[in-house]
């Protein structure tokens, strides 16, 4: 049918800004979607300085070498979301917030994800790769999704994984609040494996070993899958025509309003708080 027209849902690119900018952003668009301020909502963003961010229920103190956060010149921000640490890079980060009741989401977190996720399916085969998403079968596999043990984010579960040239590629993460789904994830460009690890306590060395080369097969970014160039502004052409093609959307691209700015201020301060980022 030639003339039905796509629904449009709003594209933001916000570039490079600071931890607490990005979250509260994020956190501001859930609010006016839940408000039915705004339709559904794609946004791109970059993170400057580079910044640790860790899950919603992460005990920070535990977990994290504040010290070498600290010493290395990080950003450190805790989200909205669950899952492990991630140190935010060279990546281009992406946030679907879309109410739940939309015709198209399904009710189950990992259904959802796996619609959300067919725009990165579609980002990446429009740069060249082969892209598909496998369903782990076995109980072996399924049982190692759900080790709690891990602190770092890419090992999260997730039962759609995606596969880009035979590598998992993870590292989104959802949540569900005031009738709204918010997906955010890291689509890394490259990435310092060793770097992020440094920045993980850990009961004795093997274990970080171990946490280590376990992460190695998922944490996979462009680099290592070719040896051509690929810069952040080509990711954000190609993962925009992936998101419009995967999610069948007309993106309209907009421009933060007062209001929409003015919410954010507001909720950054919440993520600049102490009470907030070492909450127990």
């Amino acid at each position: 049918m030639e003339n039905s027209k796509k629904e449009e849902w709003l594209f933001l690119n916000t570039k490079q800004n600071d931890p607490y900018f990005n979250m509260a952003l994020d956190e501001a668009l859930l609010n006016f979607v839940s408000e039915g301020k705004l339709p559904p909502v794609i946004r791109f963003y970059g993170w400057n300085p580079a910044t640790l961010s860790i899950g919603y229920f992460q005990k920070l103190e535990k977990e994290i070498d504040l010290e070498k956060v600290k010493s290395n010149g990080y950003g450190l921000v805790r989200r909205a979301t669950g899952g492990r640490g991630v140190l935010h890079d060279k990546e281009l980060t992406y946030s679907v917030i879309v109410p739940e009741e939309h015709p198209e989401m399904p009710k189950t977190v990992t259904e959802a994800y796996r619609v959300i996720s067919q725009g990165l399916l579609e980002g990446f085969i429009d740069l060249g790769f082969d892209a598909y998403f496998a369903v782990p079968r076995t109980e072996e596999q399924r049982a190692k999704l759900k080790d709690p043990r891990s602190s770092v984010c890419f090992d999260a579960p997730s039962w759609y994984e995606l596969v880009v040239e035979g590598r998992k590629i993870a590292g989104s993460a959802q949540t569900r609040q005031k009738g709204v789904i918010l997906q955010h994830g890291s689509i890394l460009q490259s990435i310092d494996v060793d770097e992020l690890f440094d920045l993980f306590t850990y009961q004795n060395p093997r274990l970080k070993d171990k946490m280590k080369k376990a992460f190695y097969s998922k944490a996979v970014s462009i680099q290592d899958l070719t040896d051509k160039e690929i810069t952040i502004e080509m990711m954000e052409e190609a993962f925009f025509k992936g998101f419009e093609k995967g999610l069948n959307k007309k993106l309209v691209p907009f421009e933060m309003t007062d209001a929409l700015r003015d919410e954010t201020n507001r909720l950054m301060e919440k993520y600049k708080s102490d009470a907030w980022t070492y909450r127990k």
